[in-house]
């Protein structure tokens, strides 16, 4: 049962987050000017999407000494130049690529055998639509975690960027009972102070469940919790793995027993189980009794809630799928939109909605399948036509709400799962975002890159049957590199 079935007001929210990426064409910059020793990232969440990172200003910062002129204070430096300069304003901008000079770098490469025996390919121009290569480009092929591009955008059409996911604690059905009701926010956490940054808390809503207790005179509960929310298996058909925990509507902290907030380790069995308990200690640290063990149990359908938590916004939550390929958050991100268009929040209920979804987007759907959200299932299939599809909407300025599909992408040599690819001197460090995907047998990339005439180009090489994971992604590296570096 969803918020607005429960009677639940939406809370206002404030917008926090900003829309720059884009095509040159339509009037957007990509603007990164310089890339500080601390990073433009916070827990996956790109800072420098939401605060300039760099000015557009002639001058840069100022030096430590006295120089002629100068009285008592320090001079202006010389601005160093920027990591992207050659898509800044006024930078020169080269003759666009013909797509039969992007096709003779390509097919070599994409004949490499470490590639495996089956590869597709498709390069898009963010601006016009153009298909400047294909090969296979409406195959549906298994596509591994670039899948959850497909999940961000299902989940972004159906919700927004500013959607929070909602966990409350309401009066249970027995005397002297409150629940945990959880309503699937992978961000949710039981730590003071979380490792992966904002998202809904357990400590605060423990703090304003006491508080509202003990305003009413109560100061000794039994707790339950109700984890209903989501329906179906609660195991991923690729069984007990490290890479992702039971899918239930109630999870802290991924059900990670460590600090960790992203790759594989060993998951809890009872996320849910785990999750009350957590909070029966919070709130017995804020003076309340607890009785009992806590326990499952149904919350009164018109239960309304004593104290609520808000998960990140969605925005961010994409963001942080995208940055550290999280299998978690895909699977909760599927269910929600599932259940924002009125099916059951289960594996099931979340290839359908994604699929609705991504038709009523208008991109070809045909031959494609979203048995998952995460892309651990090798029954999904996608091609890589429909992922520079996708990347082509969220590039264009009539769908904002798609953007953080783009801004979520890892940066060549820089961020998540591409920080040590393409990096140094490759030719699409820092130029191009993209999506990994790797499972036995299967490799691929999806993103997209600044070409040497300051174009936005979208692409996506999907392979299978690689005998050697790492070689096939370094030939993914180098067809992606080209696509950067093709005049």
């Amino acid at each position: 049962m969803c918020d607005r079935e429960r009677g639940w007001s939406e809370v206002p929210l404030i917008k926090t987050w900003q829309l720059i990426a884009g095509s040159a064409a339509a009037g957007l910059a990509l603007s990164v000017a310089v890339v500080t020793a601390a990073g433009p990232w916070d827990s996956g969440q790109r800072k420098a999407e939401r605060d300039r990172a760099a000015s557009w200003g002639p001058t840069g910062g100022a030096d430590h000494g006295d120089g002629p002129g100068s009285g008592s204070f320090p001079q202006a430096a010389p601005s160093a130049p920027g990591v992207l300069g050659a898509i800044g304003p006024g930078a020169p901008r080269q003759a666009a690529a013909a797509p039969e000079g992007l096709a003779a770098v390509l097919r070599p490469l994409l004949a490499d055998p470490a590639l495996g025996t089956v590869r597709t390919a498709s390069v898009v121009d963010t601006a016009t639509g153009q298909v400047l290569y294909e090969s296979g480009a409406r195959d549906a092929m298994t596509p591994a975690s670039t899948i959850k591009i497909a999940t961000a955008a299902a989940a972004l059409a159906a919700l927004g960027p500013e959607h929070r996911i909602r966990t409350a604690v309401v009066p249970g059905a027995a005397p002297g009972q409150i629940l945990l009701l959880g309503g699937g926010d992978p961000s949710l956490t039981a730590k003071k102070k979380s490792p992966a940054g904002s998202g809904g808390s357990l400590v605060a809503l423990a703090a304003d469940t006491a508080r509202a207790l003990k305003a009413a005179g109560t100061d000794s509960v039994s707790v339950g919790y109700d984890d209903s929310l989501y329906t179906g298996p609660v195991r991923h058909p690729i069984g007990d793995n490290p890479n992702i925990a039971p899918v239930t509507a109630l999870t802290a902290d991924e059900g990670r027993p460590d600090d960790s907030t992203s790759g594989p380790v060993a998951r809890t069995g009872e996320p849910s189980g785990d999750a009350a308990r957590a909070f029966a200690a919070l709130l017995a640290e804020r003076g309340i009794k607890v009785t009992g063990e806590p326990a499952r149990a149904k919350a009164p359908a018109d239960a309304q809630p004593l104290a609520a938590t808000l998960s990140t916004p969605l925005a961010g939550l994409v963001e942080r799928m995208l940055t550290n390929s999280d299998n978690d958050i895909a699977e909760a991100l599927a269910r929600q939109t599932a259940l924002a268009s009125g099916l059951p929040a289960s594996f099931e209920g979340g290839e359908k909605a994604v699929t609705a979804k991504l038709a009523a987007l208008g991109v070809d759907v045909s031959g494609s399948r979203f048995a998952d959200g995460s892309g651990l299932n090798r029954a999904d299939k996608v091609s890589s036509g429909l992922l520079t599809g996708l990347l082509t909407k969220a590039a264009d300025p009539q769908r904002p709400e798609l953007r953080p599909v783009l801004t979520g992408l890892p940066v060549a040599g820089f961020t998540g799962t591409l920080r040590g690819r393409n990096a140094g001197s490759s030719p699409a460090a820092g130029l191009l975002r993209a999506k990994t995907g790797t499972l036995t047998g299967v490799n691929s990339l999806a993103g997209t890159v600044v070409d040497r005439s300051g174009r936005l180009l979208a692409f996506a090489f999907l392979t299978a049957n690689s005998a050697d994971g790492p070689a096939a992604e370094k030939s993914l590296d180098k067809l992606a590199a080209a696509v950067a570096a093709t005049p």
